[in-house]
């Protein structure tokens, strides 16, 4: 009996979770005319249409739910009605004076009983087919940042892939300066790309502090906590670009960290496979290559834009709980601690970057440590000394 009301209580918390995120999104009507690409619809009140079994099954136990719910609503108050109408005191009657009826004892225990069993198993039923991760065709390690994913193909086709995914929405419309776009915030850099028809596992964790994964199309949701490795799956039926996002408040950009999947076809998805491993081949970098001032700088700055402007801003200037980078401290003093601060973090503002390679890692350095009127007495540092911090 226990178990059953744990399951149940489990579905109805994965539903309930899901339709915030829904009900979160559903905002996006008032800004657009149109229907989002792969996210809400205009006027959407239902759960959105799934393209996963599991979502397909969620539908329908949110509806059946909402049925028993509806039917014990009427149940309850019809009752409640008859006998305030039938047994009022201006037609004469007298309430009645009994205790402890064991017919009322028994009913509303067996009724409850029978409701929760019949709301159990096919709860249960669920929720074991969600917990299923076996049999898996790709597998994909996904890592929760503030304030991006990463990616990581780690079995199947497409193994060795890694990258951020990054919300690419413009400064200026999210500032008020341009027109909002159709996929306004739910728009990224870099998608997770994924073949239709395939069984996909996903293993999460995450970086700095608890963040959340959801795609309401494929009916997931599943929280990404440091230390500890969670993992679910879907399978997406239909081909197509599918929007989610993080719902779990993480700080100040969680309004900022959307989920986008692209789903392709078999044909495209190798295609897709093989075009970037070239270009991850292309970008390659070697650690122990001595870099010139200028390249790094110039890379350094694409990094920073990518990775740091959101909390220490475009100018180093900072923000907030966020310090500035002009003249600071940590910047203009001994890169090895920089360098340090870069690989470990540094309380619970700064994350730890190890993500990053040595050469990307080197060139946000290089850049913070010669931008915004900054003269560091060790300006260049190459990311051998990188390398070398991490062992």
């Amino acid at each position: 009996m226990g178990q059953l009301f744990d399951r149940a209580a489990s579905v109805r918390d994965k539903l309930g979770l899901a339709s915030c995120a829904i009900s979160a999104a559903l905002i996006a009507p008032s800004l657009w005319a149109a229907d989002m690409p792969g996210g809400p619809k205009v006027n959407q009140l239902d759960l959105p249409k799934g393209v996963t079994k599991i979502a397909a099954d969620q539908h329908w136990m949110n509806w059946f739910l909402m049925a028993v719910c509806l039917v014990i609503f009427i149940a309850v108050f019809a009752v409640m009605f008859y006998s305030v109408w039938a047994h009022r005191k201006s037609k004469g009657h007298k309430p009645a004076d009994f205790h402890e009826s064991t017919a009322v004892e028994i009913a509303w225990t067996v009724v409850p009983f029978l409701i929760v069993v019949g709301i159990g198993i096919p709860a249960t039923k669920m929720v074991v087919e969600q917990k299923d991760t076996s049999g898996a065709d790709l597998t994909v390690k996904i890592t929760g940042y503030q304030w991006k994913w990463g990616y990581d193909y780690v079995k199947g086709e497409g193994e060795g892939i890694g990258f951020l995914s990054t919300l690419s929405t413009p400064e200026s419309q999210i500032t008020g300066k341009d027109p909002k776009g159709l996929t306004y915030l739910m728009e990224v850099d870099n998608p997770l790309v994924v073949p239709v028809g395939k069984k996909v596992r996903v293993v999460l964790t995450a970086n700095d502090v608890i963040h959340s994964w959801t795609v309401p199309a494929f009916g997931v949701k599943q929280d990404a906590i440091p230390g500890f490795v969670r993992d679910t799956w879907f399978k997406a039926e239909k081909e197509g670009v599918y929007r989610g996002a993080c719902v779990e408040l993480c700080g100040k950009n969680h309004a900022f960290m959307p989920v986008v999947v692209e789903v392709k076809s078999a044909e495209e998805y190798s295609k897709w496979v093989d075009a970037r491993k070239k270009e991850m081949a292309a970008k390659a970098d070697d650690p122990n290559k001595e870099w010139q001032l200028a390249e790094l700088q110039s890379r350094g700055e694409k990094v920073y834009g990518a990775n740091c402007a959101a909390c220490h801003q475009a100018g180093g200037t900072g923000a907030g709980q966020f310090p500035a980078l002009i003249k600071a401290a940590s910047v203009v003093g001994p890169s090895a601690d920089q360098i340090k601060i870069l690989l470990n973090g540094k309380g619970a503002g700064m994350p730890a970057w190890k993500q990053l390679s040595d050469v990307e890692i080197a060139a946000v350095i290089t850049y913070t440590r010669n931008a915004w009127g900054n003269k560091a007495d060790e300006g260049l540092v190459q990311p051998k000394a990188i390398a070398e911090a991490r062992k």
